[in-house]
C-alpha cells in the first residue's frame, strides 16, 4: 500500500489515502480505478498502520485494478470539529464530492489510472455511500459494489442519526386567553433517502444484504430495490440467508467472488464468470469463454 494526499471538493482541506496496486503492476498500462468507502461520520476506512486488515483491497488490486481508501471531509473526529461536522445535516450527500475529486486528481496525476472506468464499494455505511454516489453521479461512477447498506436513515438507529444528521426544532406560539400564551416545540428528523435518487440511477449496481441482518435491516435494501424496480432500472441484487451484519465463511467468499466477477465484468470488460459453474473455476487455465 502508497500513502497519497489530495484535496477535498473545497480546494483546501487535505485528505489522505492508501493506494493498492496489482502484483505485476505496470506503469506503462491503465488500470481501471475503485474506490473502497465507508462514510463515517465517527471513523474512516483508512489503514493507519501496516497490517493485512485490508486485505480485501490487496486481493481486488490483483485482478488489474487501482484500489484506493481515502477520508473525507465529515469523517473522523480526529481532526477536529470542522472537519467532523461537515456531515451535520447532510448525511447522505456529504462524503460524495470529495470521493469523485479525489479520483479526479489521482487520475490527473497518474497515466496509469483510467479515468473512465470507476468503480465504488463499501460495506453498510458503505453500501449507503456507495449507491449515492453510483445515482448521483452516474456519468461518472461505471460501477459499485452496494452492501448492507443503510439506505434510509428514517428507519436507521434514532440515537445514530440524531447524533450525526441533527433535529430540527418547530416552535409554535398557543394562544392561550386565561393562561397566557406559551411557545411549545416539536421535533423533526429526515434524512434523505438513496430512494429519493432512483432516477438518477443509469447502471452497474450489485447491492447484497444479510437477511438476518439485526444491525442494518434488510429492509434499507429492499426498500431501494423496489425504487429502482419502480423506476424501470436494471441491476444485480444478492440475499445472503444465513448473514447477520457480517458476513463469514462460504457467504462472505461468496460475496467477494461476486464482487470480483461484477467489477471485472463492468470494468474489465469480462464477463466470463457469467458462464462459471463454480466460484473457483477462472482458477482453471484450461477454462474456455
Amino acid at each position: 500500500p502508497e500513502r497519497f494526499k489530495v484535496k477535498a471538493a473545497d480546494g483546501v482541506t487535505d485528505l489522505y489515502g492508501v493506494m493498492w496496486k496489482p502484483f505485476d503492476f505496470d506503469s506503462t498500462k491503465c488500470y481501471p480505478i475503485i474506490s473502497s468507502v465507508y462514510p463515517g461520520p465517527f471513523y474512516e476506512y483508512v489503514p493507519t498502520q501496516f497490517s493485512l486488515m485490508h486485505e480485501e483491497n490487496t486481493q481486488l488490486a490483483q485482478l488489474g485494478f487501482i484500489v484506493i481508501a481515502v477520508g473525507h471531509r465529515g469523517g473522523t473526529p480526529m481532526r477536529g470539529k470542522f472537519y467532523h461536522t461537515y456531515s451535520h445535516g447532510k448525511l447522505r450527500d456529504y462524503p460524495l464530492a470529495d470521493d469523485k475529486y479525489a479520483i479526479e486528481q489521482l487520475v490527473d496525476r497518474y497515466s496509469f489510472i483510467d479515468g473512465t472506468k470507476v468503480g465504488i464499494y463499501g460495506h453498510s455505511g458503505g453500501g449507503f455511500m456507495s449507491t449515492a454516489a453510483l445515482c448521483t453521479y452516474p456519468d461518472f461512477y461505471s460501477a459499485a459494489v452496494s452492501s448492507a447498506g443503510n439506505h434510509d436513515n428514517n428507519i436507521y438507529n434514532q440515537w445514530w442519526g440524531e447524533t450525526h444528521h441533527g433535529v430540527k426544532e418547530v416552535k409554535k406560539t398557543i394562544k392561550d386567553s386565561v393562561q397566557g400564551d406559551r411557545v411549545e416545540s416539536t421535533f423533526k428528523f429526515s434524512v434523505p433517502t438513496n430512494m429519493e435518487l432512483a432516477e438518477k440511477y443509469k447502471g452497474g449496481l450489485l447491492i447484497v444484504h444479510g437477511l438476518m441482518d439485526n444491525n442494518v435491516h434488510p429492509a434499507h435494501t429492499l426498500r431501494m430495490v423496489n425504487a429502482l424496480i419502480k423506476a424501470g432500472k436494471n441491476f444485480d441484487m444478492v440475499i445472503l440467508p444465513d448473514e447477520n451484519h457480517g458476513y463469514g465463511g462460504e457467504a462472505e467468499e461468496f460475496y467477494l467472488h461476486k464482487m470480483w466477477f461484477h467489477f471485472a465484468k463492468h470494468l474489465l470488460r469480462d464477463n466470463s464468470a457469467d458462464f462459471f459453474t463454480g466460484l473457483e473455476q477462472y482458477k482453471d487455465r484450461n477454462f474456455q469463454n
